[in-house]
C-alpha cells in the first residue's frame, strides 16, 4: 500500500483509505468494493460505519493502518468479510458468526418473516418449533425475539456451530430456544410433535458444489451447504419428518435451492401436505415453501 509516492502511515486519512480501498478491489472483480472497505475500517476503527464519513480527515495511526491491511489482505483471498469481522446482521439483529457456521443470506430473511408471520397467525399460546440446522442460530434467534411465545428447539449436527448459536442467544438474552446435537436422519425426534418445522438446509447438490464461488466453496463449512448427494437428500427427511412430526394444522417452513420448487412441490404433495404456498427471495426466485399439515375434522 502506497500513497502519494510513499509508505508513510501519516499520509493515510479515513477518506484516502476508503478511496483507494474501493478501487482496488473493484479492479480486482469484488462486488460492493466501497461497502466491504467501509465496514473494515469501521471495525478497524471500532466506529459505526456512517460515522466514517463524519471523519472523513481523520489520520490512521500506523497501529490502525497495519490492522487494516491485515483485514484487507483476508478479504483478497476471498474469505468473507462476515468472517473477518466476525458478526453480520439479521433481520436487524446482530449475529455472531465464525468458518463454523453458514454466513447468514437475505434469502433467510424471507424465511424468517413467513415463520413469524405464521406464528403470530396462530395467536398468543405457546408454539412448539422444530428448526432443523441451526447454524449460528440467526433464525431461531429472530423467531424468539420476534414471537416470544416460540419455544423452539433447534438441532444441528455440529457441536461446533450450536457453540456459536448458544453464544448469540445469550448475547440477546433469549433463554426460549433449546440447542441440541442431532442428526435430523437419527431417530431421536421419533414421538415428538410440533407447530411448526422451520429449516434452511444443506440443498447444494455436489455435482454443483465445485461450481460454487469460492467465497463459499473455499471458506463456508461445506457440512452446513452441500447433503453431498442431489441436493434434496435432506429436504426428503425434513418433508417426511413434517408428514409425522407436525401437530394437525402445523407447517413446515423450508428454504430451497433456486431450482427445486417443483422437486419440492412433489415431495410435499406425497407426503400429503396442503395449502402448498411458494415466497421469492429478493431475485425473485422462488425460494422459501410453506405447507401445512391437514387440520384435524
Amino acid at each position: 500500500m502506497t500513497h502519494s509516492g510513499t509508505d508513510s502511515p501519516q499520509r493515510w486519512t479515513v477518506l484516502s483509505l476508503l478511496q483507494w480501498g474501493s478501487d482496488y478491489l473493484k479492479a480486482k472483480g469484488f462486488d460492493e468494493s466501497r461497502l466491504t472497505v467501509d465496514l473494515l475500517l469501521a471495525h478497524v476503527l471500532s466506529l459505526p460505519r456512517l460515522n466514517l464519513y463524519l471523519q472523513f480527515d481523520r489520520p490512521l495511526t500506523a497501529d490502525e493502518l497495519s490492522k487494516f491491511k491485515g483485514l484487507f489482505k483476508r478479504r483478497l483471498t476471498r474469505e468473507p468479510l462476515q468472517y473477518i469481522i466476525g458478526e453480520t446482521d439479521f433481520m436487524g439483529l446482530r449475529v455472531r458468526v465464525t468458518p463454523d457456521v453458514l454466513v447468514p443470506r437475505p434469502e433467510t430473511e424471507v424465511l424468517a418473516e413467513r415463520a413469524i408471520e405464521e406464528l403470530k397467525r396462530r395467536g398468543d399460546g405457546r408454539h412448539e418449533v422444530l428448526e432443523i440446522g441451526t447454524g449460528s442460530g440467526n433464525l431461531a434467534l429472530a423467531i424468539a425475539r420476534f414471537v416470544p411465545a416460540a419455544h423452539i428447539l433447534s438441532i444441528d449436527v455440529s457441536a461446533a456451530a450450536l457453540a456459536v448459536a448458544r453464544e448469540n442467544l445469550r448475547m440477546h438474552g433469549i433463554e426460549t430456544v433449546d440447542l441440541d446435537e442431532m442428526d435430523v436422519f437419527s431417530d431421536r425426534l421419533l414421538g415428538r410433535t410440533f407447530d411448526m418445522i422451520v429449516s434452511n438446509p444443506p440443498y447444494i447438490s455436489l455435482a454443483e458444489y465445485a461450481g460454487l464461488q469460492r467465497e463459499v466453496r473455499d471458506f463456508e463449512p461445506r457440512l452446513a451447504t452441500t447433503d453431498e448427494a442431489d441436493g434434496l437428500r435432506v429436504i426428503r427427511r425434513i418433508i417426511e419428518l413434517a408428514g409425522t412430526a407436525l401437530l394437525p394444522g402445523g407447517s413446515l417452513m423450508l428454504e430451497v435451492a433456486y431450482d427445486q420448487s417443483r422437486a419440492a412441490t412433489e415431495l410435499l404433495e406425497l407426503q400429503g401436505l396442503r395449502e402448498i404456498r411458494w415466497h421469492d427471495d429478493h431475485a425473485g426466485i422462488p425460494r422459501v415453501v410453506c405447507a401445512w399439515r391437514e387440520a384435524a375434522p
